[in-house]
């Protein structure tokens, strides 16, 4: 039997190569008074959650399952980066994704993927420019539309960080700067990258859902009368034309 510090007796077992102590259940106070040992050591909380501590004193919560034959391990974080609390509530969801047939591992592995893939609006804005089909006329436009009045605004901000509301506020001051048909452009891009990014499994509301175009700004067609030089251009175009079929009839 070994004791620990505080008084509490264990017995020491070897699992995994790792230095097991079967304690009572894990509290902040027991995770606080942990000591570095000679060899790395796993402490036993419930429902096999543990925390493994380092020959540093570092202590991260762990869980160990079995998936398809497979002895795998996924690691839930530091103490007390990770409270105790938030280490459990971590092992109800990733055994709910072991119920599934899924390693929890590699779910998490791929959902930082997707996070570091996503991280800025302006690397989805990148990747929707170079890869969309469209003319390069229009692709220059648009190009020139975002680095002018959404990269400043949106660039370093993730997709889940910008709103409806920021969106609004952007297209109203550049209305109010006498530009409503950049404003509609500047809207229709936030669409287009949103749509590109939750194409390839970004769980994102698009801001543009809820800015319609004919919010921002009402284009009314503009009639003109002809000038004396225009009718008469016309005319004469009229004639040759007549000329023409004429001559070749």
């Amino acid at each position: 039997m070994v004791s620990f510090q505080h008084g509490i007796k264990s017995e020491l077992k070897h699992d995994n190569g790792l230095r097991q102590w079967n304690a009572p259940m894990l509290t902040d106070t027991k995770l606080r008074n942990l000591k570095p040992r000679d060899k790395l050591y796993k402490v036993n909380d419930r429902d096999g959650l543990y925390v493994a501590v380092t020959k540093a004193g570092t202590a991260s919560f762990r869980y160990n399952y079995s998936i398809s034959g497979r002895q795998e391990t996924i690691t839930f974080g530091r103490y007390p980066t990770v409270t105790l609390a938030e280490a459990r509530e971590r092992l109800i969801e990733a055994k709910k994704v072991i119920a599934l047939g899924k390693p929890p591992a590699k779910e998490k592995a791929r959902s930082k993927s997707r996070i570091k893939d996503t991280e800025t609006f302006a690397a989805w804005a990148d990747k929707w420019l170079r890869g969309y089909q469209m003319a390069d006329s229009t692709r220059d436009m648009r190009r020139s539309v975002y680095e002018r009045e959404l990269k400043p605004k949106f660039g370093n901000q993730k997709l889940i960080e910008i709103t409806h509301e920021d969106l609004r506020a952007l297209t109203d001051t550049i209305v109010e700067r006498g530009a409503p048909a950049t404003a509609v452009h500047a809207r229709e891009i936030v669409l287009q990258v949103f749509r590109w990014a939750i194409e390839r499994g970004q769980k994102v509301e698009n801001p543009a859902d809820r800015v319609r175009p004919a919010s921002i700004a009402k284009f009314e067609p503009r009639d003109r009368t002809l000038t004396p030089q225009e009718i008469s251009l016309m005319y004469r175009y009229l004639e040759r034309v007549g000329q023409f079929k004429a001559s070749n009839a």
